[in-house]
């Protein structure tokens, strides 16, 4: 545990030290801030739908939510396999599974801050109107499950290349990919395959996470693709330590 945590601060370190964080921040609340005021002026027209605003706002981060998966693993650990510096690393006492493990958290960490200054946006809303928080909680847990599986898919390739623009291109077509589970499921004729289809189709899960629904499969399939990915980076891992 003790090297997880090592491993965790300096990698956390790494975000926060690097000019590139605070851009990364500036323009993910700069464009979530510009998408919140145009739903809220859509919504605020006489025909618009008596919906929720932050139901709208959830179902639509997943361009986001894929663009965050990208920059914030492509030089996770294809930095350190450029440089060289993950061979010190490996000789210090601590298992590839434990460096994958800190660097992991520390992303996800990063990842969750920023999407807190976001919170603001229901208490905006709860200011002139009612919110149900229920739907709200669940909307963002959804958001960070779904993140959370894009961090570990980001993790595993940038730890099968040096080169960082190779990890962003690949992560980016396997986001994609899991974005298209769902429509992939609805052009097949199999009843059986559409509902295993069904089941991994991301929007579907945006969209039960929005309206409060927080289904216990849902659950257990997000925790065992993380590990599964971060299994996959730590073999990876060892794989490189040994050739």
């Amino acid at each position: 545990m003790r090297a997880v945590l090592a491993t965790y601060g300096r990698e956390l370190r790494a975000y926060f030290f690097s000019p590139l964080a605070y851009v990364v921040l500036f323009f993910f609340l700069a464009i979530n801030g510009f998408i919140f005021w145009g739903l809220i002026g859509q919504l605020s027209q006489p025909s618009a739908p008596a919906v929720p605003p932050m139901s709208y706002f959830f179902t639509g981060t997943g361009l986001m939510l894929l663009i965050l998966g990208v920059v914030l693993t492509m030089r996770l650990i294809s930095e350190e396999l450029k440089s060289g510096s993950i061979e010190v690393l490996m000789t210090a006492p601590v298992t590839e599974g434990q460096v994958v493990a800190g660097k992991y958290l520390a992303a996800l960490t990063f990842f969750a801050f920023l999407w807190f200054p976001t919170v603001a946006y229901p208490a905006v809303i709860a200011y002139h109107e009612s919110v149900d928080w229920g739907p709200v909680a669940s909307g963002y847990l959804g958001i960070l499950l779904i993140g959370a599986l894009f961090l570990a898919v980001g993790t595993f390739v940038s730890s099968t290349t040096r080169s960082q623009l190779v990890a962003a291109m690949v992560t980016s077509v396997l986001l994609f990919l899991l974005f298209l589970l769902g429509w992939i499921g609805e052009l097949l004729n199999s009843d059986t395959a559409r509902q295993v289809f069904g089941y991994l189709d991301l929007g579907s899960h945006m969209d039960e996470f929005s309206r409060g629904i927080v289904d216990t499969r849902r659950l257990v399939y997000y925790l065992s693709a993380i590990l599964f990915f971060l299994f996959l980076a730590s073999r990876a891992l060892e794989d490189k330590k040994w050739r």
